[in-house]
């Protein structure tokens, strides 16, 4: 690599599928600025996450660690953890970084460490409907309290209760009324404001390198497009009160996967079109930075934090579960000034070593304590394995409890994956070559050998995951206490004398 210091542009897309993306052979034109700048750059065809969802995820891609190698308690990163934001910044770098309304990426969980700018977006968080985009009559209402009450008998009513739910679902969405524009309905800030504050930003640094680090939601859930996206996609306008009507329908949970299947490819097109966003404000993103003379310096590097399912295995969105591969395999496209090397990488490549792939192509040196190793130092033809993990059910991660059920890990290989569950224990072994969509894992007699190696794999993951640090561990456990004391003062009611 050249000696020459260059500046880093990260992106990570929020539920970002691989099989989504133009430059991954996605037939839709979700990509085509990427698509173009994927044949000037790196490729790693079988990218995996090291955790999925997001608080699994960002872990591995800032600080090269596994997201559960802190224990299982703890989340994001440890308080004095090395970082690509700090190993950047002790080298002289601007630091800035935008995250676009993730919960889940904040400073309560260390995440603005090493960033002399770091802006989330999470003050405009109030009064925002959840994530799915669930309408409901307000609780104070008749029917709402009718609601509840007939829902004590649910089970019994048979098919007079499925019509039962399909009037009420139906009902929700009239009384919730009439919304004016799909940017009142959006709950995270979109692509473009997030490019703006972040050009603003870089217009502050002067000529030193800078490290810039985008997080960007506009596939996520409720899928709220820009109508300019819908427009790029040649997709049909969409009313408001019809997009609104189609997430609510996703989020049903009265609906099994045959019903949600009706409304399957109105819901792909809008999160389609949400990609097809991102990559309009990565045009301008590059754009930018060629009119101010800083692109031939920039490292870019482009990936996502998990990816998304959509009734793949029957699921919906990116609960942490099965590992499967719609929410571990995403795309990362890596673009270095000045290199020549191949445009393809086809082996497995955990995230996990992204952080040290970036740090020895800017030159910076990578700190003992991360867990991956850099791309360009580990070139073989040997098999490459790339594990991810998780904590199987932890839809809610403030809760501390939900934190601390049991593990989820998988072994991926080119041709062979194996996921395991510990509670209760089970394992599968799916050949990637014949069955891509995981539907018929491997008998447990046949590719024995194969499943020895993964198994091997995953005990000595599991061996050095109990190698903690003890002080990293103990400093960011007090911070969680620390955290939940906070919240637990602000929920006492006040004393009066």
């Amino acid at each position: 690599m050249s000696q020459k210091r260059k500046s880093v542009l990260l992106v990570t897309v929020d539920c970002l599928r691989s099989d989504h993306v133009g430059f991954m052979g996605y037939k839709r034109p979700t990509t085509p600025f990427l698509d173009s700048l994927a044949k000037e750059s790196l490729v790693f065809r079988q990218a995996i996450v090291a955790g999925a969802p997001t608080y699994y995820s960002i872990p591995a891609i800032l600080a090269s660690r596994y997201p559960l190698a802190l224990g299982r308690d703890v989340l994001g990163l440890g308080p004095d953890e090395p970082t690509l934001a700090t190993m950047l910044k002790a080298s002289g770098y601007a630091t800035g970084a935008f995250v676009a309304g993730n919960p889940y990426i904040a400073r309560r969980f260390g995440y603005d460490r090493g960033f002399d700018v770091f802006r989330d977006f999470l003050e405009a968080e109030d009064g925002v409907l959840a994530s799915g985009g669930s309408v409901e009559a307000r609780n104070g209402g008749w029917a709402s309290r009718l609601n509840r009450k007939l829902q004590k008998i649910r089970p019994a009513l048979g098919a007079v209760g499925s019509l039962y739910d399909e009037l009420y679902f139906r009902y929700c969405q009239r009384a919730a009324g009439m919304p004016q524009s799909l940017d009142a309905l959006r709950r995270f800030p979109a692509a473009e404001a997030v490019v703006d504050e972040a050009l603003n930003w870089l217009d502050t640094t002067a000529d030193s390198p800078f490290f810039l680090w985008l997080h960007l939601m506009d596939p996520h859930a409720p899928y709220y497009p820009k109508e300019e996206a819908l427009a790029l996609m040649e997709e049909s306008p969409i009313t408001p009160y019809k997009a609104r009507y189609l997430n609510s329908y996703w989020n049903r949970s009265d609906l099994d996967a045959q019903r949600l299947r009706r409304r399957r490819d109105d819901i792909v097109a809008l999160y389609d079109a949400g990609i097809r966003w991102v990559d309009a404000q990565m045009a301008r993103t590059i754009e930018a930075l060629r009119s101010k003379g800083r692109w031939s310096d920039c490292i870019f590097a482009l990936t996502a934090d998990h990816g998304e399912e959509f009734l793949d295995h029957d699921g919906r969105f990116h609960p942490p579960s099965g590992l499967m591969e719609e929410l571990t395999h995403v795309p990362l496209v890596l673009h270095v000034p000045g290199y020549n090397g191949k445009n393809r990488e086809d082996s497995p490549f955990s995230l996990i070593h992204l952080a040290p792939t970036i740090l020895e192509a800017a030159n910076v040196k990578t700190p003992d304590e991360f867990r991956g190793k850099s791309y360009w130092q580990t070139k073989s033809g040997s098999e490459i394995s790339a594990i991810s993990e998780c904590v199987a059910g932890c839809t809610n991660p403030f809760r501390r409890e939900n934190r601390l059920g049991a593990r989820v890990l998988s072994v991926r290989e080119s041709r062979f994956k194996l996921v395991l569950f510990f509670d209760p224990p089970a394992e599968y072994l799916y050949d990637l070559e014949v069955d891509a969509m995981e539907t018929a894992p491997v008998e447990r007699t046949a590719q024995v050998p194969v499943r020895r190696r993964l198994l091997e794999i995953a005990r000595e993951h599991l061996r050095r995951s109990a190698q903690r640090d003890p002080r990293t561990r103990a400093q960011a456990q007090l911070r969680e206490l620390q955290l939940e004391w906070n919240n637990q003062q602000k929920r006492l009611p006040a004393i009066t004398v």
